[in-house]
């Protein structure tokens, strides 16, 4: 699998790969594995990255890393779309969310942004993207995801932060594109 290491604010690793012959989970896997194994200073083969358990029916699951039998205390978030996967690590007191489209979206997912952007030109692409990407990894971030409805995630003018109204939690927002990849990281900053 080719992967390249992402540009991201201090304490965040990511690494963006692509292999269409292989399953979205062998390739969160294998990136996370990456990612560790280089933050830890340890060998690869040394990693194991499996599916924390769910706790009730609907919870979603995350990537826990594993070294000698001893779970590892970070977090790791991941996003996939087609063949192309974004596995992002940090410390555990980070609230990551991330989102990954294809700078060139097909008319059904263009004509949902539309629906829900709200936007006074909903026909600029690069607008419609950069604003819908950011939406996006801000309700990953916060956790409940779908449940959020896109329209309530409020962004700043200039796109560097957002928020969802019912929670007092900012999101700084940083834009990890690359290729023909629109990658949107939304992070809080870790306590002082």
């Amino acid at each position: 699998m080719q992967s390249v290491l992402l540009e991201t604010p201090a304490g965040i690793t990511a690494r963006l790969g692509w292999e269409p012959k292989l399953s979205d989970h062998d390739r969160k896997r294998a990136l996370a594995k990456e990612i560790v194994a280089g933050k830890l200073g340890v060998d690869v083969k040394d990693v194991r990255v499996e599916r924390e358990a769910p706790r009730t029916f609907g919870f979603h699951t995350q990537l826990i890393a594993e070294v000698a039998g001893q779970e590892v205390p970070l977090k790791i978030r991941n996003v996939s779309f087609r063949a192309a996967t974004v596995v992002a690590v940090t410390d555990p007191e980070m609230s990551l969310g991330l989102d990954l489209r294809d700078a060139h979206p097909d008319d059904a997912e263009l004509h949902i942004m539309q629906r829900h952007s709200h936007l006074f030109d909903e026909h600029d692409l690069g607008k419609l993207l950069a604003h819908w990407t950011r939406v996006q990894a801000i309700r990953d971030a916060d956790g409940r995801g779908a449940r959020v409805a896109a329209d309530h995630v409020r962004l700043d003018s200039p796109l560097t932060k957002g928020w969802i109204p019912d929670r007092k939690v900012y999101y700084q927002l940083a834009d990890l594109s690359r290729d023909s990849w629109i990658i949107t990281l939304a992070y809080t900053q870790p306590p002082a």
